[in-house]
């Protein structure tokens, strides 16, 4: 009898001590799924909607897809906490964990911003640009100038955007002589090199462009591409729309974010933030282009727009505007003149390549579709 309780005391024991270690284990997890909580991300986009808009959103998807649920970002749109003009700021200062727009938005800060988004053509397009960023020491100067300017950010490029339409008048351009005083809204250096052609220049966010041609507060416009222009109702105060230009003849999307909370996270994630990057660099190219191209054939065929290309006569003019802006601006600033001259280098050598090795895809166009 004794040794039957002596056997039932230790059951109860052995139970009451699984089931005590089994508590302490659950108190022990709690902390565990504390700190399994995923990391949000406040990500501020420059678009309120649109196809750039689309762009954001497909970033975020590629950072959730690879992430899971331990970091996810909440996409805002445009002024939802900040205006635009204060993104750079509110990303430095936390307000924002990051932000998606373009470097020409940030260029009042300093003139080398724009060289790194909308600057001079050096025979390259946004590809090489991005190469350039990527691979020949762009990234580099960039976070130099990040240093040089005291902002607590880190930022990545993707997104290799076509040559921007030189845009919507209310004529057709036949000569450059036509643009001397006319009212035009761009960013960015653009601005300057359209100021040294004769031009009166107005930097206006996108969605406002249209309104300030219909009511006459400018006289022509360009914002990115087809489709955004599309969607803003340019073809309702204009019919003649010219592509191709060299005052804004390649760009990127720049998504930057406070650089003490990225520092923070694990490497894991910050991988992935640059990885999604890449990715959608590509994607963007593919996607938007066949948007693009079937947006200007709706302009065409459904809006009655007259679209033509951009002179050769205006584009070499432009370049020798472009001239006249970087030299002004390379002997005031040097670090500008340090960027230029690395772009220079990287385009010299891989456009080198580039335009021996590709063949003339035009004639091979026509040779098919006339």
């Amino acid at each position: 009898m004794a040794k039957q309780e002596t056997k039932v005391g230790r059951r109860k024991f052995l139970k009451g001590g699984a089931l005590a270690a089994g508590a302490a284990a659950g108190t022990l997890a709690a902390p565990n799924l504390a700190l399994a909580a995923p990391k949000v991300l406040k990500v501020q986009a420059a678009w309120g909607g649109g196809i750039f808009l689309e762009n954001a959103k497909s970033y975020v998807d590629r950072v959730h897809a690879m992430a899971g649920k331990d970091l996810r970002i909440d996409l805002l749109s445009v002024n939802s906490v900040v205006k635009t003009s204060q993104m750079q700021d509110a990303v430095h200062r936390g307000v924002l964990d990051g932000a998606h727009y373009v470097p020409a938005y940030w260029y009042s800060k300093s003139k080398a911003a724009s060289l790194f988004g909308t600057g001079p053509c050096f025979g390259w397009s946004a590809q090489e640009m991005l190469g350039w960023i990527h691979y020949g020491g762009g990234i580099e100067l960039f976070n130099e100038l990040m240093g040089g300017l005291g902002l607590n950010l880190v930022s990545f490029f993707n997104s290799p955007m076509p040559a921007q339409p030189l845009g919507w008048f209310k004529e057709q351009i036949k000569d450059a002589s036509q643009l001397k005083g006319l009212k035009y809204r761009t960013v960015g250096l653009a601005a300057d090199v359209l100021l040294e052609m004769g031009m009166s220049v107005v930097q206006l966010p996108g969605g406002e462009i249209q309104p300030a041609m219909k009511s006459g507060l400018i006289d022509a416009a360009e914002f990115n591409n087809p489709t955004s222009d599309r969607d803003f109702g340019m073809q309702d105060v204009s019919k003649h729309y010219h592509l191709a230009s060299f005052h804004q003849s390649q760009e990127a999307f720049e998504i930057t974010f406070n650089k003490k909370m990225y520092d923070k996270l694990p490497t894991e994630h910050q991988n992935i933030l640059r990885i999604a990057s890449e990715a959608e660099n590509s994607n963007f190219y593919w996607h938007n282009t066949l948007r693009y191209a079937d947006d200007l054939i709706n302009l065409k065929e459904k809006s009655g727009v007259n679209v033509y290309r951009t002179p050769d006569s205006v584009m070499v003019e432009q370049l020798k505007a472009w001239d006249i802006v970087v030299d002004r601006i390379s002997k005031e600033d040097p670090f500008f003149a340090k960027v230029v001259e690395s772009q220079k280098t990287y385009a010299k050598k891989v456009m080198n390549y580039l335009l021996l090795n590709q063949p003339d895809y035009g004639l091979a166009y026509k040779h098919y579709f006339g």
